[in-house]
């Protein structure tokens, strides 16, 4: 008598191609770095694990349904993979639920979704082919368990999620304890199950602005008397006093690319004279702090000197929170404020935020007149966005405060041919190789910008301040960067150091300029610009410090956690010493855990106030709690 043939059924091999195929994706897509066998067992089996999860559903169905199925959620997941992988490519980070409803800025991205989508990933769908193929037998590959049977295979599905989870928690203890860093978590429970917990913690937070009282506002603002406050003022105070401020955010903008040469040729001329200008002060450790937010990011940190959120833009989830920002400080002094980018008002959901933080003016895309010829990219090229500003800040009541917000040197870095005055660098990176000719443009219009504002009759009057919005190479392109850099490896300690970006302070008449070496970051922007304007708010509160008195705390965090002090950089559990870039002893990194403790305090402090819309339990005016009833009216 013949053996009848056994064949595996399609949610066991789905769950294998689709797991498999997932795991090459970690490894060889996104580049999900592996330090241990551990590891290494974890990113192999939740791939599967997070499969089986789904796939195993069909056995509770009939063998038509079963096969839709198993079709449907294996193209959907893949889907969702895709879109993971297209935005890793730009921003190293996985989409969260936060970053979802921001989707109406994807209408502004143009050329650079084109230049995130690559021909070999139509690979990506091989799998789901085979699947729907197998499909078709229905007869040959569909399952009818009775009730036990359903159980059991119901029941394989807890248990390998819990081996998963266990492993995990082995390998990385707290593991959801510290969720900001989005990459350990894929790492060990899937982009799947990552995604889940994501969608938990969206619906917690969304509930902590219903649940909170305000009683720890007083918990937090003794924290920063204590720990962020200057008692002092410095020889700078009010230096810039009744003088107009001009803050241009420069979009993309690294501070590897300053003194750097392509070819011979210097690739920011202009910034390089300006550093070491007898007017300019220059922080050359100054570091972005932004998150999942990126320009928006950049904005919020130095208009409220808090922390950018974990995960999404605060700009787009909390832009009707009660603040005490910037340009309403300004607006108490008398001072006119304006913020002029020639984007469309939505985009980063900024006309809703700019109006609740109190800017008088929002010169935004409809203020300029764009045309094919004065256009690429993200749209108006910084030169002819400089020169149709001018009219408008000519016509403003001063002392003001002007944000401007470039566009050119943006992601995927595209100029033309006519307009590069520099050569591409010649790398396995792209993106790299156009960097350096959109940082050669906007710097050209920095330097045509201070002669318009010299024959504007503005510069005398003002101070100009040229901030780094936020990294414009991320760790996807790591290879090329080691190579531009002269190293073999990017690491965790380079990585930070690669987050500083240009930050100096322009002041005409002042002969004073130098360069401050100490460590800084955005979040100290604020203070430090009150401080130079002289004016005095003593019931604000904020995170960071005036960067020129020396009663300073001497670490400035990032959002995933890492931190620069005087003597050490933390990153990815790992404490450097500063200057070496050498992994100091077992005895030395002791030092760095009273930081990392103070780290983590300030960003779930910072957290606090805004998902539990705080401020609006704090007066301000008379530096205290106000009363429940009051705050809510």
């Amino acid at each position: 008598m013949q053996a009848s043939k056994f064949k595996m059924p399609l949610f066991i091999i789905a769950s294998l191609l689709f797991g498999f195929k997932t795991y090459m994706m970690y490894k060889y897509m996104f580049h999900l770095s592996i330090e241990n066998p551990m590891q290494e067992l974890i990113l192999i089996l939740n791939p599967i694990v997070s499969a089986y999860l789904v796939f195993a559903i069909s056995v509770w169905m009939k063998p038509k349904r079963q096969m839709k199925w198993l079709r449907w959620t294996a193209l959907l997941g893949t889907l969702i993979l895709y879109l993971n992988l297209v935005f890793y490519r730009n921003f190293t980070d996985f989409i969260t639920i936060p970053v979802l409803f921001q989707g109406n800025n994807a209408a502004d991205l143009g050329g650079s979704i084109l230049g995130l989508i690559h021909l070999q990933d139509i690979l990506l769908f091989v799998d789901v082919a085979i699947i729907w193929w197998l499909s078709t037998k229905a007869a040959s590959f569909a399952v009818n368990f009775n009730k036990p049977g359903k159980i059991a295979a119901t029941a394989v599905t807890f248990l390998l999620l819990t081996v998963n989870v266990v492993l995990a928690e082995m390998e990385r203890p707290m593991l959801f304890v510290r969720a900001f860093d989005r990459e350990y978590l894929v790492k060990n429970i899937g982009v799947f199950n990552y995604h889940l917990y994501d969608a938990t913690m969206t619906t917690k937070t969304k509930a902590q602005r219903v649940f909170a009282d305000g009683s720890e506002i007083n918990e937090i603002e003794s924290y920063m008397r204590d720990n962020t406050e200057s008692k002092e003022k410095s020889e700078m105070f009010g230096v810039a006093k009744d003088k107009n401020v001009i803050f241009v955010s420069v979009e993309s903008m690294q501070n590897f690319t300053l003194d750097s040469k392509i070819n011979g040729e210097e690739v920011t001329p202009f910034m390089n004279d300006l550093k070491e200008s007898k007017d300019t002060i220059f922080f050359p450790n100054f570091y972005h702090q932004t998150a999942q937010g990126k320009t928006s990011d950049s904005e919020f940190i130095v208009e409220n000197s808090m922390y950018p959120l974990p995960r999404g833009s605060v700009y787009f989830t909390h832009a009707q929170n009660e603040y005490n920002a910037l340009p309403e400080i300004l607006n108490e002094n008398d001072y006119y404020t304006s913020v002029f980018h020639a984007n469309n008002k939505s985009f980063w959901n900024r006309d809703v935020m700019y109006d609740n933080i109190s800017y008088d003016k929002f010169h935004g895309e409809e203020s300029y007149e764009a045309t094919p010829q004065n256009s690429f990219g993200w749209g108006l090229e910084d030169k002819a966005f400089f020169e149709q500003s001018i009219k408008y800040l000519k016509a403003q009541e001063e002392p003001f405060y002007s944000k401007f917000i470039t566009l050119t040197h943006h992601f995927p870095f595209e100029l033309p041919e006519d307009k590069a005055n520099i050569d591409k660098y010649d790398s396995g990176s792209r993106t790299l190789n156009h960097y350096f000719p959109t940082a050669r443009y906007t710097d050209e219009s920095l330097e045509q910008f201070f002669q318009q504002l010299k024959d504007a009759g503005l510069y005398e009057d003002s101070i100009i301040v040229l901030m780094g919005d936020h990294y414009g190479i991320s760790e996807y392109h790591n290879k090329a960067m080691a190579q531009f850099l002269g190293k073999e490896e990017i690491t965790p300690y380079d990585h930070v150091q690669l987050q500083r970006v240009p930050f100096m302070i322009h002041i005409p008449g002042y002969e004073g300029g130098k360069q401050y070496d100490k460590i800084a970051g955005q979040i100290d922007v604020k203070p430090t610009l009150m401080h130079l304007l002289g004016i005095e708010e003593e019931n604000d509160l904020s995170f960071g410090t005036d960067l020129f008195t020396e009663d300073r705390k001497g670490y400035i965090a990032m959002r995933d956690g890492s931190f620069v002090s005087d003597k050490y950089v933390y990153s990815d559990d790992i404490c450097y010493d500063r200057e070496t870039g050498e992994q100091v002893s077992e005895e030395q990194a002791e030092a760095c855990q009273p930081i990392k403790e103070k780290v983590d305090k300030e960003l779930g402090y910072s957290d606090s106030i805004i998902y539990g819309d705080l401020f609006r339990f704090y007066n301000f005016e008379e530096g205290q709690q106000q009363e429940k009833e009051e705050s809510e009216e």
